[in-house]
């Protein structure tokens, strides 16, 4: 094989492999619903019930340094057996991890976000799915220069702190699958 079809090849491979890895990397940009499930732990989490004896409990679950928020909502709504519940938080992180769902291809697409961030808001609800409590939550964060992003929550890396106010309602909500967009969305036929 003479030096200069060698040489095409060599490009024709080198190229390939540029397109599948590019492809890839794409592909990797985007999470469908069902794996968009916490990833880290929250070991420093700590949880205190502002109102015992009410039927509508209220608590405060506190984040700090390192602990992941959505995995710590998760474990803190199996551990205290919510149901039904909304809640509200704000602090800051060292990264984050948001979504934005891209209806044609029923998948999340991720953006990371890198750096300390102030947790401008963040909101979301808790509803059983296949008798299990599912969190679902949104979140802005800023960064330095004051640009805001924000999207459905993938991974929140709390630092110093991340404040959440939880309500827990006396009547259990249920999620159910969504064939048209593989969600699982609140149900509120089902009670």
């Amino acid at each position: 094989m003479s030096k200069i079809k060698r040489i095409g090849c060599a490009l024709v491979l080198i190229g390939i492999a540029g397109l599948t890895a590019y492809s890839q990397e794409k592909e990797s940009e985007y999470v469908a619903p069902s794996e968009a499930i916490p990833r880290g732990k929250a070991p420093k989490m700590k949880v205190r019930l502002l109102n015992p004896g009410e039927t509508t409990r209220q608590y405060e679950v506190i984040f700090y340094q390192g602990d992941e928020a959505f995995s710590g909502l998760v474990e803190f709504a199996q551990q205290y057996h919510v149901t039904s519940a909304h809640f509200t938080a704000i602090g800051a992180l060292n990264g984050a991890v948001l979504g934005w769902f891209d209806p044609g291809r029923k998948m999340y697409k991720k953006i990371p976000i890198n750096g300390q961030l102030e947790a401008i808001g963040m909101s979301g609800d808790i509803a059983l799915y296949q008798g299990k409590p599912m969190v679902h939550t949104h979140m802005a964060v800023g960064g330095p220069d004051g640009a805001a992003h924000g999207g459905h929550v993938l991974e929140a890396h709390v630092s110093p702190t991340l404040e959440v106010m939880v309500t827990v309602d006396p009547v259990t909500m249920q999620k159910r699958f969504d064939p048209e967009t593989d969600l699982t969305l609140i149900d509120p036929a089902v009670q």
